[in-house]
């Protein structure tokens, strides 16, 4: 017996010698005994009660629900940009991120319970196949596409599908009253983040974005050349209303006019881990006049492109402050097709100054600040602008910036009159085109032979048509100066019927005329060249 127990005694002693090691590992002056032996860690204690409810509740829950609930309550505790998105919503914020799905490419309405075409996507699959705005789609294969009581998230699946599916419509044409049978194959279409890009001056190019997307710097660069091909020297970049997207994407685009070595930006992780951005030799636009155009809209992606040519001295930033938000955000995978993004750093612009704006004190003060904006009236008066000394920055040369709730502008453009935003208001919700839809729907053969050029050129939006508008707003219960922004809401209806029947891109190109800020710019522009005209006059005296 002595032998054997001599044997397992140094196996247990080893064992207790490894246990030991292993506990005091975890060991902390705080830890109890129940702690330490326990299983019920933070994770756990979730897990369990979702596993209570879901096999002990007296009544059926839908526990997938209560989890949504409690990673949104989660998240709430945190900063207001860390946000979760719901298996449910994953597909849609993929594609506007990524910058495409796959679908027959049209943007539709129900007119009279019928799917009909606004415009085709410019070549898209639909518009390769001869579809033209105003055509019916009664069927998609056996699916039936009219009827009151069916969902755009329906009609949408119908026609959406995997690249090269085919699916059969069948079109009813009412200007050539007649039906067809066409077949289209399901293809990539783009979502684009480069709204318009065009001339505003013989030398000087307007390009729009809307957000940060995986596409957005590939459409920049395209659209940078075509303005640059048409003899643009001088960019006007429009960030106005962009909420951001990429970092990477945004650094990229700051590239084309920085030189290389400039700093874009640094970050900062929870463990003090600086990273920093630099310009290479890559950028094109360099050494050239660029005007950034900002507004208390523009957040994010947008700011970094702001702050990193401000905090170098290059172009001008024209505008309002920007909303201020200075967090960087990562998309991590939740397992189950839910995702959370999470700010895992803070960004910073060459200088130094972060512009995230306070959220100390939670969600709702946080948004609540940005509608202070229009109530303390710096949205009206630069003046009105509320900066701290101790966030005071200075520029390579000299010029003051400040850190802390958003870009400031180098040139003040001060917000419209409230029938001048209602009437912006109106139009990204959908009332002028809407409109003009119906409009064309009764008489598109109107159009049928207009040539773009004499569109822009001779076009005008009579008085019938207007008073027809005011009838359709008066019976939607909106009213406003009508006749005192009369010229604003004809350029608004001519713009929507060019985006109806030609492009979006003209559309932008007739709404730039009722546009002050543009129409700052073009002053500003004047006033640069005349000095320099002025300054090479005394250089030759």
């Amino acid at each position: 017996m002595k032998k054997k127990y001599s044997y397992i005694l140094p196996t247990l002693l080893a064992l207790a010698v490894a246990l030991g090691i292993f506990i005091g590992g975890k060991l902390h002056f705080n830890d109890t005994p129940e702690r330490l032996f326990s299983t019920n860690s933070k994770k756990d204690k979730l897990n369990r009660l979702i596993d209570y409810i879901d096999y002990e509740y007296v009544d059926d829950i839908d526990t997938d629900s209560i989890v949504d609930v409690t990673v949104n309550n989660i998240l709430g505790k945190l900063d207001p940009h860390s946000v979760y998105i719901p298996r449910s919503e994953m597909e849609a914020v993929s594609e506007n991120m990524k910058g495409d799905f796959v679908g027959i490419g049209i943007r539709f309405n129900m007119y009279r319970d019928t799917l009909t075409v606004v415009r085709t996507i410019e070549k898209g699959p639909s518009a390769k196949k001869g579809l033209k705005s105003g055509d019916k789609i009664l069927m998609a294969d056996n699916d039936t596409l009219f009827g009151k009581r069916i969902p755009n998230t329906i009609l949408v699946d119908k026609l959406k599908g995997n690249s090269g599916t085919k699916v059969k419509l069948k079109v009813y044409r009412k200007s050539e009253d007649r039906f067809f049978d066409v077949t289209v194959k399901r293809d990539v279409v783009p979502i684009k983040s480069v709204d318009a890009n065009f001339m505003l001056t013989n030398d000087l190019g307007y390009i729009r974005i809307n957000r940060f997307a995986e596409s957005t710097f590939k459409e920049f660069k395209k659209a940078l050349v075509d303005i640059e091909q048409q003899g643009a020297d001088k960019l006007v970049l429009d960030l106005r209303d962009n909420p951001g997207g990429y970092l990477g994407i945004a650094e990229k685009m700051a590239d084309e006019f920085l030189k290389d070595g400039k700093l874009i930006l640094f970050t900062k992780n929870k463990k003090g881990k600086i990273n920093k951005a630099y310009a290479t030799s890559k950028g094109s636009f360099e050494n050239k006049p660029v005007y950034v155009l900002i507004n208390e809209r523009s957040a994010s992606a947008s700011e970094i492109i702001a702050g990193a040519l401000q905090d170098n001295d290059i172009g001008t930033i024209v505008g309002r402050r920007s909303f201020g938000k200075g967090l960087v955000q990562r998309e991590m995978d939740l397992g189950d097709g839910s995702a959370v993004r999470l700010t895992v750093s803070r960004y910073y612009t060459p200088t130094g100054r972060s512009i995230q704006k306070a959220y100390d004190k939670g969600h709702k003060d946080y948004y609540q600040k940005f509608m202070d904006r229009y109530n303390s009236g710096e949205l009206v008066s630069v003046d009105s602008i509320k900066v701290a000394d101790s966030l005071k920055f200075v520029t390579p040369k000299g010029k003051v910036v400040y850190g802390g709730g958003g870009i400031i502008p180098d040139v003040f453009v001060p917000i419209g009159s409230l029938d001048e935003e209602r009437i912006e208001s109106l139009d990204s919700s959908g009332f002028f085109s809407d409109f003009v839809f119906k409009f064309l729907e009764k008489d598109r053969n109107r159009f049928a032979n207009y040539p773009q050029k004499e569109f822009v050129e001779e076009y005008r939006v009579d008085d019938i048509i207007f008073e027809r508008f005011i009838d359709y707003l008066l019976n939607g219960g909106i009213k406003l100066d009508f006749y005192g922004n009369e010229t604003r809401i004809k350029s608004f209806l001519k713009a929507n019927i060019a985006e109806q029947l030609y492009s979006p891109n003209l559309a932008s190109k007739i709404k730039s005329t009722q546009d002050k800020m543009l129409k700052r710019v073009l002053k500003i522009d004047v006033s640069v060249m005349n000095a320099m005209d002025e300054a090479m006059i005394r250089s030759k005296d």
